[in-house]
């Protein structure tokens, strides 16, 4: 497996956001439909206009397996691009999760397939398949450009991406901030006075 996937793996999206001074998170409506939903792989974009998935499951057909699918789904709620046995399809093929900007349907059996999906809720009405849409191309997805092969991760927070050309640094930086922050809270977690300094320090800044 991709080495920086496996690297982020373990790192809450909180601390990459952290490390990228909160610049590249997808907008806070897109979250999990499990909070337990975990995801860190290679952006794999589909750009579809409103109410037209063909171009997903032409993404589902040519993405590799590791592949995060990222859909620009113009951020509509009306029409699901996908419902459970689209889901399902993805998760056999080896794709890792799903982040829409936009809403999926069929919530029971996706919860049911336990396969990360994050967007902007559930809707009741299917997309047509008229064949419109764009595959691997830099996407719009919840305000935030994503560029094919961007490390995308999500949690119960929400949805961080990590751009190729950064993935070091900010891996880095995630992970200094991982260790202050469990510093932090060895030395400050239920000690009053130790919390009152802390806060005092804060205010004095």
């Amino acid at each position: 497996m991709d080495q920086h996937v496996l690297d982020f793996m373990n790192i809450p999206t909180t601390c990459i956001s952290d490390a990228m001074d909160g610049l590249n998170n997808l907008h806070p409506a897109i979250k999990p439909l499990k909070e337990e939903y975990k995801v860190v792989g290679r952006a794999f974009t589909v750009k579809i206009p409103v109410g037209d998935n063909l171009a997903v499951l032409k993404a589902i057909r040519n993405a590799k397996p590791g592949d995060v699918l990222v859909v620009d789904a113009k951020g509509d709620q009306y029409r699901a691009i996908a419902g459970d046995f689209v889901v399902g399809m993805m998760q056999t093929l080896g794709i890792v999760g799903l982040v829409v900007d936009g809403v999926i349907r069929d919530l029971a059996g996706i919860k049911e397939l336990n396969f990360p999906v994050f967007s902007k809720g559930t809707a009741v009405a299917a997309s047509g398949k008229a064949g419109f849409g764009e595959i691997n191309v830099p996407v719009s997805c919840g305000g935030m450009t994503v560029h094919p092969g961007d490390l995308i991760i999500g949690d119960v927070d929400g949805v961080v991406v990590v751009p190729q050309a950064i993935e070091q640094e900010i891996l880095t930086k995630a992970l200094e901030k991982l260790n202050k922050d469990q510093i932090r809270e060895d030395q400050i977690s239920g000690n009053r006075e130790a919390i009152l300094k802390h806060l005092d320090d804060l205010l004095s800044k």
